[in-house]
């Protein structure tokens, strides 16, 4: 198992410089090369019934006030989103679990463009549904330097309208390969996720950019994150 979690590290790494979106889509194509058709379909039709549930549009919005909270990272200390926002912008994301390689990747990216992301007076957080146990294993594989915050039984995120179902249909795949409840606990059930959102709250606590995709696989684009953020702070 360590050797797996080197072999992780060493790939994100050799493909750090590569676009965000260019690393999920050659993720994404090497599953479809050993993942069965039939499989891929029931994922395939989950990702669209998270679509047609609207929660894209439902969720808090740009303009909208962003909710405020106070979470703990894995090593117990509480933060808080109000006193981040008094020293800069706030960068906002969620991540299904440590599970998801998609999530990992993306994890990378971010850790990548961290100094960037500092450089504009921003301040980056991750919320994830995942126990502080499975957290702390996140961060430290990846070796990430921003915050890992949990959102337990996904309270903020329910606050933020980002929380769907898994269909049946995935939720009886994801039971083949992993119990979701051993990084969730049983509280959050096997069944309820959080949309990989990205947020950009400015000091007033006002959200004001937003990447919402249902699909997974998508995720925001850390270039992007930083030229709003060089954007936001030219305003000032």
């Amino acid at each position: 198992m360590k050797s797996f979690a080197i072999l992780v590290c060493l790939c994100t790494s050799l493909f750090a410089q590569d676009a965000l979106k260019d690393q999920l889509e050659a993720k994404s194509a090497g599953a479809a090369k050993v993942v069965p058709a039939e499989v891929r379909a029931e994922f395939a039709k989950g990702i669209a019934a998270v679509g047609k549930s609207g929660i894209e549009k439902s969720a808090k919005q740009v303009g909208e006030k962003a909710p405020d909270f106070t979470l703990k990272n894995p090593i117990g200390q509480e933060i808080t989103l109000s006193e981040a926002l008094k020293k800069g912008p706030v960068v906002l994301t969620w991540y299904r679990g440590g599970w998801c390689p998609y999530c990992n990747i993306a994890l990378a990216a971010y850790q990548d463009k961290l100094t960037e992301i500092r450089a504009q007076g921003a301040s980056f957080m991750a919320l994830t549904p995942e126990l502080p146990g499975k957290a702390m294993t996140t961060t430290e594989m990846h070796k990430l330097d921003f915050s890992v915050l949990t959102d337990l039984n996904h309270e903020v995120a329910k606050k933020y309208g980002l929380v769907f179902q898994l269909t049946p249909e995935v939720e009886k795949l994801y039971k083949g390969l992993f119990d979701l409840t051993k990084y969730n606990g049983e509280k959050a059930g096997d069944r309820d996720l959080p949309l990989s959102a990205t947020y950009i709250i400015d000091q007033q606590g006002v959200i004001r950019w937003a990447f919402l995709n249902a699909d997974y696989r998508q995720r925001a684009e850390p270039a992007d994150i930083v030229t709003f953020l060089k954007k936001l702070k030219t305003k000032k």
